[in-house]
């Protein structure tokens, strides 16, 4: 078998071992991030098998055509773009998702919103809830919930269009499509009586919102600045500019003694807290992440302030 060479990957059909070494070996002369872990995954994309397989089968010989499209997946790699754009899938809370061009990639620091969901619903979590998911994205917030509350209706909101068709097909491979109405539309803007929208009020609010600021649009790996949607990264020069409106919205939708639940930035706690922090709100909560940084903050709507 052709390895590795100045023009890319060998595209004649070779053993699983020397294929996937040689790679690892294209992807980390360009310093990818996590580079065995992308080539393992384009590989088991390639060959539609899982990772244990690719190591109980070493010697396993890819035909040309296998090896052409794994070659031709290293060097579309080595040009920056996302591994999960090139597979079209991600795993999030157990559950795998469709992703591509036009829809934010969900990263594993998005479930702590779940988790911090579940836990100040407790017991609530069997009962017949209403959930709204602002800026759903691929629709993993909503399709988690769906799954961790059997009962709960949810309705989840995004300004893509794009996003929102993959959402919807994240939801029917999952089963809950009956139970997420996916709308177009700004934050929580269309609750206020937008035609064919049910008036109830919610008692869960979740939302991951673009909080990046277009200050530190630099510092963003180059295969999310350059590739994953500008409208579902930055908010203003300094990542802040939607709280105020999605936590007016949220309290004006949520039931009284409402949960909100949001994701924020590295530099959001102190902000976002001062906003949750109005007479209207009450158990303000901010949730770190396994590195340690403030990821998640919560509170309930106050029930003498409700509107």
């Amino acid at each position: 078998m052709k390895l590795a060479t100045s023009s890319g990957v060998g595209r004649a059909a070779g053993e699983v071992r020397a294929v996937l070494s040689a790679g690892i070996a294209r992807l980390e002369e360009c310093t990818v991030a996590s580079a065995p872990l992308a080539a393992e995954l384009l590989l088991m994309h390639i060959l539609r098998r899982e990772r244990a397989w690719l190591y109980a089968h070493p010697e396993y010989e890819l035909n040309a055509e296998e090896a052409a499209a794994y070659a031709q997946l290293i060097e579309r790699r080595r040009r920056g773009v996302p591994t999960q754009y090139l597979t079209g899938r991600q795993e999030f809370w157990g559950l795998e998702l469709e992703v591509g061009p036009g829809v934010l990639i969900p990263r594993p620091e998005t479930e702590h919103v779940i988790e911090v969901a579940l836990a100040r619903l407790g017991p609530r979590r069997s009962e017949r809830l209403r959930v709204a998911d602002v800026g759903t994205g691929s629709g993993c917030l909503a399709i988690a919930l769906a799954h961790e509350l059997p009962r709960a209706e949810i309705v989840a909101t995004d300004i893509s269009r794009a996003a929102l068709d993959y959402a919807r097909r994240n939801a029917a491979r999952h089963s809950v499509l009956d139970r997420i109405q996916f709308r177009e539309a700004n934050l929580l803007a269309a609750h206020a009586g937008a035609p064919g929208w049910a008036q109830s009020r919610f008692d869960l609010i979740v939302s991951n919102p673009p909080y990046v600021g277009r200050s530190d649009a630099a510092n963003l790996p180059p295969e999310v600045r350059e590739h994953e949607p500008a409208e579902a990264l930055f908010a203003g020069d300094r990542g802040l500019d939607l709280y105020p409106a999605l936590i007016d919205e949220a309290a004006q939708a949520l039931s009284p003694g409402g949960i909100f639940v949001t994701e924020i930035g590295y530099n959001g706690a102190e902000h976002v807290g001062s906003l949750l922090s109005a007479p209207s709100w009450s158990d303000l909560c901010v949730t770190r992440d396994l590195t340690g940084i403030e990821r998640v903050i919560s509170a309930r709507l106050a029930i003498n302030q409700a509107n």
